[in-house]
């Protein structure tokens, strides 16, 4: 069963479908995963209509017949498109009109590399995206805490534990807060005192409410909590665990399997959830919604029909993210839309700052939307 969904759109030639394979195929081996299996692979399907709750990306290879394909369901599906061209000369000549207005790629030098890395990016599968925190008790489940930080880190996520993440001196439950914000996924290692803990307790109840997916895995005999009703699980079982306190390579495999699918949900779902919003603020003001392209740039018209570019920020934003926005659309004044709450204070602090530095690309919180983009400033 895929747990992501990519696919070639257009006219690609032989070569350009199979270099591109093999580039994505490799950066999938790495996760464990493999192309065509965990991660669905199509080339010139009759239709492209990915489940809303998988993260999803498609790349559409410009050619004269490709301008009779219709993409318009995509687009209204908010699924990311990138139009490749073979020079950004031949765009009107190659791309639909509908794909015109999202950032182009021309194949050009860096042909199949530069587009299976933009691909990847829109799925979420570059190894900086895949983001996972540990929720558990140290008294009851310290040792296979400590295996998944290195089993899953091996599989190319970025895993947080607070005994590996947070250094001395640091405001630790205010760090913790950012990092949780910043994750896909709390995997909750759900032992028998875990609610009775005032802090994973609030972990788990704070990733519920800022819509963070929650993998539940449970040690043997273990009565789920009602709270846990909507979180996928995973059963241990006596045989599971090892004399080291540490479990099977075998309960790993299965963890990490329904890792993947959770982790492909939610970031699916949190990213719709964001792109959801500004299409609504935008259509509040009467302005309108024209798709996601490369980098998963959200295009919209203002009210005055003036185009504008927003790049809906997963987790915690940065100034690498910043960066970014300004690289990808740098002849526009554009915004980074990001969700506030949790974050750490000075982090937040340091965001309004650096936002006072740079005019080109401005920040934009989520729920503020509809009120900023009523007045934007070219």
């Amino acid at each position: 069963m895929a747990l992501y969904e990519l696919a070639v759109l257009g006219t690609p030639t032989t070569t350009q479908a199979e270099e591109l394979r093999g580039l994505v195929s490799k950066v999938v081996d790495s996760f464990g995963m493999t192309l065509g299996n965990e991660v669905g692979w199509s080339v010139c399907p009759d239709a492209f209509a990915p489940p809303s709750n998988l993260a999803a990306a498609a790349v559409f290879y410009g050619g004269v017949e490709a301008l009779k394909q219709d993409v318009a369901p995509l687009l209204r599906g908010g699924v990311p498109i990138l139009p490749v061209a073979s020079e950004l000369t031949r765009v009107r000549e190659e791309i639909p009109e509908a794909l015109r207005q999202l950032n182009c790629i021309a194949y050009g030098a860096a042909g199949a590399q530069r587009v299976a890395v933009a691909l990847l990016e829109c799925a979420g599968l570059l190894p900086k995206q895949r983001r996972v925190f540990v929720s558990y008790r140290r008294n009851e489940s310290r040792e296979v805490a400590l295996q998944l930080f290195d089993e899953l880190s091996a599989r190319q996520f970025d895993v947080f534990l607070d005994t590996h993440d947070i250094r001395p001196a640091e405001d630790f439950q205010a760090m913790l807060w950012h990092r949780l914000c910043d994750s896909d996924v709390l995997v909750m290692l759900d032992t028998p005192g875990y609610f009775e803990s005032r802090w994973t307790n609030a972990e788990f109840g704070r990733a519920l409410a800022k819509g963070i997916s929650v993998l539940r895995i449970g040690w043997p005999d273990q009565t789920p909590s009602p709270r846990t009703a909507t979180a996928s699980r995973v059963e241990l079982l006596a045989s599971d665990f090892q004399g080291s306190g540490r479990v099977s390579a075998d309960a790993i495999e299965r963890i990490c399997l329904q890792l993947e699918m959770v982790r492909s949900q939610g970031y699916a779902v949190r990213n719709l959830n964001l792109v959801s919003k500004l299409r609504l603020a935008v259509e509040t003001i009467g302005g309108a919604f024209v798709g996601v392209g490369p980098h998963k740039a959200v295009h919209v018209s203002l009210p005055d029909s003036r185009p504008l570019i927003v790049h809906p920020a997963v987790g915690v934003p940065t100034a690498l993210t910043l960066h970014e926005a300004t690289t990808h659309t740098p002849d526009s004044t554009s915004a980074v839309m990001y969700d506030p709450v949790g974050l750490h204070p000075e982090w937040q602090a340091h965001l309004d700052w650096l936002g006072g530095q740079i005019r080109t690309v401005r920040w934009m919180k989520v729920e503020e939307a509809a009120w900023r983009l009523a007045d934007w400033e070219g």
